[in-house]
């Protein structure tokens, strides 16, 4: 009998200051992560004492240099380190350079290993804006690190909540930019690279919903003509390209809809419209997912959460639920290479 696959998935500990190493090691110390993966924390073992201590643990570290040292064992944390950092000198808590040349690092140290193929998946801790700025990142965040490092010709967000896989037109932009920006040659991209993403995972004819702009999708022009001129062409667009698409579905019941099932994804036109839903749905067990990267990568929606670092009273459901989840993909994408 094949032995059932498991990804190798790499846990990059995010910013030292903040509560990444904390929840790092909530996750490992949750027997569920093993099952569905062989997970390694990408990080600072000092770092992580430091939080074991604030948790009340006392745990066991094996020092990697590579994936394939790891023994994957429960019980015995397995950490890749990507330097060495002087940690006595980090504050929980505060915007400081260390920390975010340390948090770069675990990310770069991710990057290189996925476009090694040594690791399936990635699931990625919290990281300060302010902090990666003082190293000279340009980038506004991890999607975008993610994709510029790995020239990838576009970088899918998508968040998963429960059955609701939703993806996103546009994400950091004001409202107003968003809106105009949701053109039917966008959202037609959007839809092309999710349906082909969707596959990648072993989901045949995906259904895609696309979100409408205006109340009650614009009433046949009586609240906005968006609809109109771009939403509807972008569908009819699509389906000509022989895509299962569907909408513009007014945004206040295409949701709830899928919820159901009934949609293999959604097209959110902005940010809020999609993470308004999911996060009132569970807002613990929303995660992000990253697609058309050469690895599949996934974080948790919340911060670095300086207010609470080094107290161990961070709840680690969302990094759990992104390690999880993002392996479980991974996984999904394994199986369908498979049978290709």
């Amino acid at each position: 009998m094949k032995d059932t696959f498991k990804p190798i998935t790499a846990i990059t500990m995010g910013d030292p200051a903040g509560i990444g190493p904390e929840i790092c090691i909530g996750t490992v110390l949750e027997h569920e992560t093993y099952d569905v993966c062989r997970p390694f924390i990408i990080g600072s073992i000092a770092i992580l004492k430091r939080a074991a201590k604030v948790l009340g643990k006392d745990l066991q570290y094996h020092k990697i240099n590579d994936p394939s040292e790891a023994n994957y064992e429960y019980g015995v944390i397995d950490v890749l380190e990507t330097g060495t950092y002087d940690t006595d000198s980090l504050v929980w808590g505060e915007v400081q350079e260390l920390a975010g040349k340390m948090s770069v690092d675990f990310i770069m140290k991710s990057i290189e290993l996925g476009m090694k193929n040594k690791v399936h998946a990635i699931s990625t801790a919290p990281i300060h804006k302010r902090a990666i700025k003082l190293v000279g990142i340009t980038q506004p965040g991890h999607t975008e690190i993610y994709q510029d490092f790995t020239n990838s010709p576009y970088a899918l967000t998508m968040f998963s909540c429960h059955k609701l896989r939703v993806f996103f037109v546009s994400r950091h932009m004001s409202l107003i930019d968003a809106c105009k920006y949701a053109t039917k040659d966008k959202v037609l991209e959007n839809v092309i690279n999710i349906d082909r993403e969707l596959r990648k995972v072993g989901i045949k004819n995906p259904l895609i919903a696309v979100a409408a702009l205006n109340p009650h999708g614009g009433d046949n022009g009586l609240f906005g003509t968006e609809e109109i001129t771009d939403l509807i062409p972008a569908v009819e667009e699509a389906r000509k390209l022989g895509i299962n698409c569907t909408g513009p579905v007014p945004a206040d019941s295409v949701f709830h809809i899928g919820k159901s099932g009934k949609y293999s994804a959604i097209l959110s036109l902005y940010h809020d419209q999609g993470h308004i839903a999911c996060k009132t749905l569970d807002f613990e067990k929303s995660v992000t997912l990253t697609f058309g990267l050469p690895f599949i990568r996934s974080s948790v929606d919340h911060g670095t959460a300086f207010d609470i670092a080094g107290k161990g009273i961070a709840g680690c459901i969302s990094m759990i639920e992104s390690t999880k989840v993002v392996s479980e993909y991974a996984t999904m994408m394994h199986t369908s290479d498979e049978r290709s």
